[in-house]
């Protein structure tokens, strides 16, 4: 069976991102994130069926400061209660996962999405790899998260740091590239 656009694209193969079905649903998407973020933010109501349309899941439970960006909304997938500050983006060409209670410092970015290194593919396909966060995470401010990465249970991610590997639970990892700093109790 040939897989459309989309699906190539939450699989993680090269996909044409000019897709007028994935156009569509990242228009959808802009269109929401332009009324959240104007959002009055004395309209608790609102904004929460909003986040609810936005989010796979999650968006019942999340707090979430404005402006925040994303290409789909639509694969992102928030455990209970997890939190982002002002100015977050999230690249969600494949899957995010959040565990419950995850802390999202400000100007946070998390890629899913990727490029080929060959210059004549990059002008007509990308790719993306998921990231997957765990419980009780918490990502300091200003910190980007690479395609593919795994972040385990309590972890903490350093202010300003650039995680291109995975970090195991109870790591406190911090730096461009970010290293382990220390394994919590």
């Amino acid at each position: 069976m040939t897989m459309n656009e989309k699906q190539k694209m939450l699989a993680g193969e090269p996909y044409d991102p000019n897709d007028s079905e994935l156009a569509a649903e990242r228009l959808k998407a802009r269109l929401l994130l332009q009324q959240i973020n104007l959002s009055d933010p004395g309209d608790e109501s609102g904004r929460r069926r909003d986040f609810v349309r936005l989010f796979a899941s999650g968006g019942d439970s999340v707090w979430l400061e404005p402006p925040f960006r994303c290409d789909y909304g639509s694969n992102i997938y928030l455990g209970r209660n997890v939190y982002f500050n002002f100015d977050c983006v999230i690249l969600d060409v494949c899957e995010v996962r959040f565990g419950d209670c995850v802390f999202v410092g400000p100007g946070v970015h998390i890629y899913t999405a990727s490029h080929p290194l060959d210059a004549i593919a990059r002008r007509t396909v990308e790719f993306g790899k998921p990231v997957t966060i765990g419980n009780d995470v918490w990502i300091g401010g200003r910190a980007v998260l690479c395609p593919g990465i795994t972040v385990g249970d309590r972890a903490v991610i350093g202010a300003g740091s650039v995680v291109t590997k995975s970090v195991l639970a109870d790591q406190v990892v911090a730096g461009n590239p970010a290293r382990v700093l220390r394994q919590l109790p």
